[in-house]
This record gives structure tokens, C-alpha cells and sequence, in this order.
């Protein structure tokens, strides 16, 4: 096992289809209110802020937001340079709102100037193959998150993502987990000593942290 001690996982903050559940939106951003939302995590979680040792975050324009505003200390401190944007780790839908855009399009945006893309392949918002919506895909692409978590030396690490592959992530023996995480939400997990060094290397929760949001519907319950 890898000395990986800590996997804190985050959901983004309050998007755009997530108020008017639109799912049409392309690759849908935060809302002010989301912005807001992300604005107010560090003061929630500043121990945590100065104890991360790597960041990765979906690809996808929310959770990139999500992280530069939420993740603010810990990115200054690590360098955003260093923040690994993991397209395995985007939304599960095909719909519009959950698929990513292309990588030169977000290299050409100021905002999120100075992330490191290399990552994103040309398939990487398509779909299809790998990043297919089926439950075995799915499925396979959350163990694979899993994998690649346990594959990491750091310490601490902090994974931003979505609602919908969160629960896939954080899924047990039984099946996908049924929590509804809340807009900037932060919970703490490890992995379970019993599955760990197994193909499905499964996670379990040490502690639930805060929360900067309600709750808002992914585009699964939508």
C-alpha cells in the first residue's frame, strides 16, 4: 500500500444546471453564489489548507473553479502548476453540463491560466470507450481513481469532483454509495485495510468536515 493516509474528497460548489436544472448547459461553471460558496471554505478548513500535500481536480470548468477559489492556500502554497487535472475524474452524464471541454479551449481561458492540462487526451470529453455513461464503464472508471489514489506517495490529498462519480469513488461491496453530497462539501477518507491491496481497493469515510453549501441535485437525480 501506498503511504497515502488521507484522501480528502470535495464536491464543487453550486454550478449553473444546478439551479435551473438544465443539463444543456456546456461544461457548466459556477454560479456567484457557487464562487461564494468556494470563497468560504478556506476559514472553514485551514488546518487542512496547510496540511495537503497534492491536489487533483476534475478537468471540468466547476471543479477547476472549485478548486482555485476553494483550495486558494493550499494551490499557493503546492503552486498551481502542481495541481493534477485528472479527466477521470469528471461527471458521469453525457449530457452537455457534464462533459468537458477540450483542452485548448481551456488553455486559451484566463481563468484558468497556468493549470497543467498535459493530462487531457482528445477522447477525454467524448463519451465514449473509457469515459462511456454505462454502469460498467462507470463503474471501471471509479475503481481506476481508486487505483490511481492508492498509487500516489503523498501523504494527504485532496480530490475535487462531482456528486455522481464521488459516490462511484466512495462505493463498498454492496454497490454505489447513496450520500448526497452538498455543494463544497468536504469529507475525509482512507482506505479500508481489507480491500486495500486488492483490485477494488476500496475507501471508507473517517470524518465528515464541513460544508460551504446545501444541497444541490447532480444531473443523475435531476
Amino acid at each position: 500500500m501506498a503511504p497515502t493516509s488521507r484522501i480528502i474528497m470535495c464536491r464543487h460548489s453550486q454550478a449553473e444546471h444546478n439551479v435551473g436544472l438544465d443539463d444543456n448547459i456546456p461544461d457548466a461553471p459556477l454560479t456567484a453564489l457557487g464562487k461564494q460558496q468556494s470563497g468560504a471554505l478556506p476559514p472553514l478548513i485551514p488546518d487542512l489548507q496547510n496540511e495537503v500535500d497534492l491536489i487533483i481536480s476534475s478537468a471540468m470548468k466547476r471543479t477547476l473553479q472549485s478548486t482555485k477559489l476553494g483550495w486558494g492556500p493550499a494551490i499557493e502554497r503546492l503552486g498551481i502548476k502542481n495541481v493534477i487535472c485528472l479527466p477521470q475524474a469528471q461527471e458521469c452524464n453525457p449530457f452537455p453540463c457534464d462533459t468537458g471541454s477540450p483542452k485548448e479551449h481551456l488553455e486559451s481561458l484566463d481563468e484558468f491560466k497556468d493549470f497543467n492540462f498535459e493530462l487531457l487526451t482528445p477522447d477525454w470529453n467524448s463519451n465514449q470507450g473509457f469515459y462511456a455513461a454505462d454502469k460498467v464503464s462507470l463503474t471501471n472508471r471509479a475503481k481506476w481513481v481508486r487505483q490511481y489514489l492508492r498509487s500516489r506517495p503523498e501523504a494527504t490529498i485532496v480530490l475535487v469532483a462531482h456528486g455522481d462519480i464521488l459516490r462511484r469513488i466512495t462505493c463498498s461491496a454492496d454497490g454505489d454509495s447513496d450520500y448526497q453530497w452538498k455543494n463544497a462539501e468536504v469529507r475525509i477518507f482512507e482506505f479500508d485495510s481489507k480491500t486495500v491491496d486488492r483490485e477494488e481497493c476500496y475507501l471508507h469515510q473517517r470524518q465528515n468536515v464541513s460544508a460551504a453549501g446545501g444541497y444541490a441535485r447532480t444531473s443523475t437525480s435531476m
